[in-house]
């Protein structure tokens, strides 16, 4: 899963995902939502809201867990259940 990246000014933040705009896989309800869903974990770290952060943390955990995941990780887990990224983010809602 690609990391979030961050850039800490003096007076501003910017979160972001690493693997930009992605293009060709947009309409596809396919992709790996997660370095996305990191970004706001960081951003809600950064502004101090720690139970927020956790919280989604330990959503996107239990999702993989279970092995209910996109197509990028559930080809490297064996048992894995694949699901569309508007599933693997209800599964994530889910866990909340």
């Amino acid at each position: 899963m690609p990391y979030p990246w961050v850039n800490i000014g003096d007076k501003a933040a910017v979160f972001e995902a690493t693997h930009g705009t992605a293009p060709k896989y947009a309409g596809k309800d396919m992709v790996n939502l997660g370095s996305v869903i990191l970004s706001g974990v960081m951003m809600f770290e950064h502004l101090g809201w720690d139970e927020a952060a956790n919280m989604i943390v330990k959503a996107l955990g239990k999702a993989i867990q279970k092995k209910t995941v996109t197509y990028d990780l559930e080809r490297q887990m064996k048992g894995a259940k694949l699901v569309k990224c508007s599933e693997f983010a209800d599964e994530i809602i889910k866990n909340m």
